[in-house]
């Protein structure tokens, strides 16, 4: 997964976290504003949902940010609030 759609998914489910709690599901359409603007990316992110880890069509967004967190090694998640800081595990 390229580091852009790790980082889209990673800020939509912290601002859905933030707004609607912990509960909060979401669907990989909520990464594209319900549009289809991007058809590759889209197609990248329905892959990984929907035939890499076979996820139901809502999942909690603290699922979702985890799993996304744990790819290649990659910490995404936050440093202090919502901003966003990537950097490798090594």
């Amino acid at each position: 997964m390229r580091k852009s759609l790790k980082q889209k998914i990673i800020s939509v489910c912290n601002n859905k976290i933030s707004t609607k709690g912990a509960n909060v599901g979401l669907s990989f359409y909520a990464f594209f504003e319900n549009k289809n603007n991007n058809p590759e990316l889209l197609m990248e992110a329905a892959q990984w949902w929907i035939l890499d880890n076979q996820l139901d069509h809502f999942e909690k967004a603290v699922k979702i940010k985890k799993m996304v967190t744990e790819i290649n090694g990659t910490d995404l998640s936050p440093i202090s609030g919502l901003n966003m800081v990537p950097r490798r595990l090594d």
